[in-house]
């Protein structure tokens, strides 16, 4: 009896993955179609889609995304180990000429790209090896983020269409983040640069683009060299914390940050400099607390996370200041 029990489920869950083959099958012909009626080649739609593949891993990380939070003590120590910060020293020093033309082109000091680059993908070690047309129709199959994904595959078909890049080495996350600095494939089309002049942008093999890439990105959206990021803080006792908050409105000059009591969190007054800083505490007044200027706020554009902002943040700090 099992084992005619188990060779009806195993017909059962074998129908199942068929079905859902065949409908995703009847879905990338709804993509193709897309694709045409927005411009891309029937040359591209062809190759692109040649071997697309369901792929129920990418379905599964996005639904099985960490839920313990972490605290910044237990976070940044992770995110930022000696190893890490050892390594994007050596790398700075390695690509410094490099670095300081594309910095001083965009507009952006060296060592947030090299942070970026560190946080983002282990500086190009960690990119992903899903094919990106592959993850960015099973997403966009799946459905909880239908429209976003769409619109990154018809970003992705462009990509490829531009000659960036070949569909086989077209790789990158579960999510379809590319390259050595984790594009989605809209800020691709929106950010990426050509950092060497040999008329392409190659964010997968190219340091020399990844790097320009970078500092486009944070360039057009609104980074200012003049400054830093911010500074961690220390708070005086019975302070006010309904003036936390980043957010438009609540953001106080130092010198009025200073004037309620706020230091560095080494006890010394704040630096005497004119720039506006929003009092932040991601893990509320009990944990660690910062000042932080616009820059933190553009870094906040890239990626929506508290926890990355300042993981390159204090990277870029310490490859500063170790």
């Amino acid at each position: 009896m099992k084992k005619v029990l188990s060779v009806v489920l195993g017909l059962t869950l074998s129908s199942a993955v068929f079905a859902q083959d065949k409908d995703f099958d009847q879905y990338v012909e709804g993509l193709k179609a897309q694709a045409l009626e927005q411009g891309i080649s029937q040359q591209i739609v062809t190759d692109a889609f040649a071997d697309v593949t369901y792929k129920p891993r990418a379905v599964k990380a996005d639904r099985n995304q960490p839920e313990k939070r972490l605290t910044l003590d237990e976070y940044i120590p992770r995110a930022v180990p000696d190893w890490k910060v050892k390594q994007a020293k050596e790398l700075y020093q390695k690509h410094q000429a490099e670095l300081s033309r594309i910095g001083e082109e965009y507009g952006v000091q060296p060592r947030f790209i090299v942070a970026l680059w560190g946080i983002e993908s282990n500086f190009g070690r960690f990119t992903g090896n899903y094919s990106v047309v592959d993850a960015l129709s099973t997403m966009a199959y799946d459905g909880r983020r239908e429209e976003f994904f769409r619109s990154e595959l018809m970003a992705a078909l462009t990509i490829l269409q531009q000659g960036h890049i070949q569909v086989e080495d077209m790789k990158g996350s579960w999510a379809g983040a590319m390259g050595q600095c984790q594009f989605m494939p809209s800020s691709f089309i929106n950010f990426a640069a050509d950092g060497n002049g040999d008329g392409k942008k190659d964010i997968w093999n190219t340091e020399a683009d990844v790097f320009a890439s970078a500092a486009n990105y944070l360039h057009q959206s609104g980074w200012d060299d003049t400054y830093t990021w911010g500074r961690q803080v220390k708070l005086p006792k019975g302070f006010d914390m309904s003036i936390e908050g980043r957010v438009e409105g609540k953001e106080k000059t130092l010198a009025e940050w200073n004037q309620l009591g706020i230091t560095r969190f080494d006890g010394s007054p704040l630096p005497n400099v004119d720039v506006d800083a929003w009092l932040t505490a991601p893990d509320n007044a009990n944990g660690r607390v910062y000042l932080v200027y616009n820059n933190y706020n553009v870094l906040m554009k890239w990626n929506r996370s508290y926890y990355f902002a300042l993981a390159v943040s204090h990277l870029a700090d310490r490859i500063m200041l170790d």
